[in-house]
């Protein structure tokens, strides 16, 4: 296909029908009089000057040289656009994203069909859009994503609290309250700057408020509907990222208009994650949109509704360039042949479970879990699950023998077992690891359960103390080979700190093994396939460096008091823009602390300062945000500081306390 020329169009207005005037960046070919063309969308609070301008201008100007518009717009409040931001996934939001879809199709550019894509947040808000039926609008690329807002998202996890809540709540009040850009917006920047400052809510306070799956959450998950969705969707994401089950969950429930892609990445676009080996997003999408967007026969409805990286046993690493494995494809998806294993007579994980076995008794150290990684990652490194074997000492460990021949799966695993608590409240973790023939133990997946959310996460019930019961705990999906002279083990905690927090009571439970059943998803029939990598080894634009950054991680304990602190240290340095001028930069400092045998000293720290600089002029925030809690009680506290010219011209601070709602 010959390239078009196009040309970029730095800010573009579009005014909403309340007046709102919001910011997009578009990249639009030539030749559109004589040729209109199709346009893809994303929508972000994220800047889309210098915010998320690197991997905007790795894709977008390769749609637009494929005769594809690309259409990067701010959410209303953030970056360039006007006014205030009210949540995540607000009706709001949703409802500005179909009149931009409507704007776009009524271009004389435009040929009426428009694509959506995103990450992370743009792949929550396409889905979402999509739900809504805007005619425009005929398919989607969603990575990173969710179909269901309260389990697969940084917020709750089978009723668990996720401390990467606290995370991202420090992370949006610290992003929204940075300044518009002057050269775009002009001299009333500072008056939208303090309107933003003001109005921005925090918004831990709102998600604090739904402990439980209610109409909150429900609201924007996809899989209410599954069956109402309207168009394609093309489902990505990386075992190396929390969002990991979702293609699962759309292929399962939108099998008629699902395909899913999912490799061994971390929180990043295909086409520049780590760990390798990537993919060539550009061909994918492209092939998607042309398919959908031009009517093309190119035959992407016909491409395999699973393709799959699997895992080949690799090992923890200070940082992961490349993984072993290889790509498999499903044409059709369906519930996986599970393998079931349990307790044999010899305490060891096995096809022929014992008919008995005395009871066990489960209690973690409350700090059991710092080699979890982080919860969505960003970076190849201690971001990452680290060797197990520290977590694996405060767990319950089942093993099999030496394997004789390879276990390979691909989907979700799930432990079944009855158990009694000494507490109403418990968590419980379950962790599948790969233990390497030199002790090496590598996670392969995880899950969590809030017992209190056994029946259900709408509405949770506390246990009867030592009344048994029988639960199930369903994991994160997996693809993964275990080769020959590798165990398999199954590690079970009532802790998995930081990542989860835990409830008031540091509980004990009591589990009878003979109960306890492992159903392993096989990977089954399937094709071994090639996949496309990227022509372009780094094709994220380099920017002026002007102050080298760092990234620290370190677990720090006292073994005179009992505390444990988690401490993340990040800087991304600062950067020019080699076009439009303007520096960024931004540090975060987070520090999370727990005292073993006290739940109640469980509390997290975030702060985040962000930088702009253009010509004389330098607007910096300073964002803190801090959550504790008693037996009854959250407590969340968030302060914003705002600088120009490091003359200090805002100050806002908000402090609530929260019920706790079995958690």
């Amino acid at each position: 296909m010959t390239e078009r020329a196009f040309e970029v169009h730095e800010n573009e207005w579009i005014v909403l029908k309340d007046g709102t005037r919001v910011a997009a960046r578009i990249w639009l070919p030539d030749g559109t009089e004589a040729d209109p063309v199709p346009a893809v969308l994303e929508v972000l609070p994220y800047r889309k000057r210098n915010g998320t301008a690197p991997r905007d201008e790795s894709t977008y100007p390769v749609f637009a040289a494929a005769g594809i518009a690309g259409v990067r717009v701010d959410i209303r409040g953030s970056g360039e656009s006007e006014g205030v931001i009210d949540g995540e996934y607000t009706e709001r939001e949703l409802s500005d994203a179909c009149e931009v879809i409507d704007w776009i199709a009524a271009q004389p550019w435009s040929n009426g069909s428009v694509g959506m894509m995103g990450i992370s947040w743009g792949g929550f808000n396409c889905l979402q859009v999509a739900a809504l039926k805007p005619p425009a609008l005929k398919a989607v690329i969603s990575i990173a994503s969710s179909v269901d807002r309260y389990n697969d998202d940084i917020h709750y996890k089978d009723g668990c609290h996720l401390s990467a809540q606290l995370s991202w709540a420090a992370t949006m009040l610290a992003y929204q309250s940075r300044s518009p850009d002057p050269e775009i917006v002009g001299e009333d920047w500072r008056a939208m700057w303090l309107e933003r400052l003001e109005g921005e809510p925090f918004m831990l306070e709102e998600w604090l408020a739904h402990q439980r799956r209610d109409a909150f959450w429900k609201h924007g998950s996809i899989g209410e509907d599954f069956a109402g969705f309207p168009v394609p969707a093309l489902m990505i994401a990386g075992w190396a990222d929390g969002y990991r089950t979702t293609p699962f969950k759309a292929v399962e429930g939108m099998p008629d208009s699902a395909k899913a892609l999912v490799g061994p990445w971390i929180h990043k676009y295909p086409h520049f994650a780590w760990p390798k080996p990537r993919a060539d997003f550009h061909g994918e999408a492209i092939r998607w949109w042309n398919r959908w967007l031009r009517d093309e026969p190119n035959g992407a409805e016909a491409v395999p509704q699973m393709r799959a990286f699997i895992l080949d046993g690799p090992k923890p690493a200070r940082w992961r360039d490349r993984d072993p494995g290889f790509w498999v494809a499903k044409q059709d998806w369906s519930t996986p042949e599970t393998r079931v294993l349990g307790i044999g007579a010899d305490g060891r994980l096995s096809d022929t479970p014992a008919a008995d076995a005395p009871a066990l008794t489960l209690r973690s150290p409350l700090d059991t879990g710092t080699a979890a990684g982080e919860w969505f990652t960003l970076k190849p490194d201690a971001e990452m699950a680290g060797d197990q074997r520290g977590d694996d000492m405060g767990s319950l460990v089942f093993d099999t023998a030496v394997l004789e021949e390879e276990i390979v799966l691909l989907g979700r695993a799930a432990v079944s077992v009855t158990l009694s608590s000494d507490a109403p409240l418990a968590n419980l973790c379950a962790r599948l690891v790969d233990l390497h023939p030199d002790g090496t133990a590598t996670r392969i997946a995880f899950g969590v359960l809030n017992l209190a959310h056994r029946g259900g996460n709408e509405h949770p019930e506390p246990l009867t103390p030592d009344k048994a019961t029988g639960i199930t705990l369903t994991l994160d999906a997996c693809g993964y080979r275990l080769a020959p002279g590798h165990r398999l083990r199954l590690a079970l905690s009532t802790a998995y700190w930081p990542t989860i927090l835990p409830p008031p009571y540091d509980a004990t439970l009591t589990l009878e093994p003979a109960s306890l059943r492992l159903a392993l998803p096989l990977l089954g029939a399937h094709d071994r396939i090639e996949l496309a990598e990227p022509e372009t080894e780094d094709p994220l634009p380099r920017y002026e460096a002007l102050a080298p950054g760092h990234a620290e991680r370190e677990v720090r304990r006292n073994l005179t008091t009992g505390a444990t602190e988690y401490r993340i240290s990040e800087d991304t340095g600062l950067t020019r823009h080699p076009e439009n001028g303007l520096v960024t930069g931004e540090t975060r400092d987070e520090v999370w602390s727990i005292r073993d045998g006290d739940p109640l000293s469980a509390a997290g720290r975030v702060e985040r300062v962000c930088i702009t600089r253009r010509d004389d002029l330098e607007a910096k925030t300073v964002s803190t945000c801090a959550l504790s809690c008693t037996a009854e009680d959250w407590r969340v506290e968030a302060r914003v500081e705002a600088f120009e010219n490091g003359e200090q011209i805002f100050d806002k601070t908000f402090a609530q306390t929260i019920p706790r709602d079995m958690m």
